[in-house]
């Protein structure tokens, strides 16, 4: 039997999103305001769930506090309050669109749920942009 159990964590973050082989007015022109040289931010929501069988010691797929000291360790306390193009080693050299910073996401957690959960998979991430902006990942 597979159960899924999400977890839901909060971060601020800027970034600029350019391509830096294009000209500003390619740029202005694909991503529109998102280019804006002196970057903008967004309070950003990072869902997170994760599937598996129920560990009948603990009655848990993965333990919420290690699941949510994962999410913390491993992405939140490196991209909170920080700009994503200037700050963040994992996105240096990559256009920080939301589908970048996704893909990125999962490569992280899913090598630290790994130690964490080995019997448990990352199932979905869901990254909120904004209330009308958000990308869904699902590993493929």
């Amino acid at each position: 039997m597979i159960v899924y159990v999400t977890r839901k964590e909060h971060f601020n973050a800027a970034h600029r999103v350019y391509n830096p082989s294009w000209s500003d007015e390619k740029n202005t022109e694909v991503f529109g305001i998102c280019a804006n040289p002196n970057f903008h931010g967004h309070n950003f929501e990072l869902i997170v769930t994760v599937k598996g069988p129920i560990n009948p010691e603990t009655g848990f797929v993965v333990d919420m506090k290690l699941l949510g000291r994962l999410m913390k360790d491993s992405v939140v306390d490196k991209v909170d309050h920080r700009n994503l193009n200037l700050d963040v080693d994992f996105m240096q050299g990559i256009i920080p669109s939301c589908e970048n910073f996704v893909l990125e996401i999962w490569a992280i957690l899913a090598k630290g749920l790994n130690e964490v959960a080995p019997h448990a998979k990352l199932h979905y991430i869901k990254l909120i942009e904004t209330p009308k902006n958000y990308v869904e990942y699902y590993g493929e």
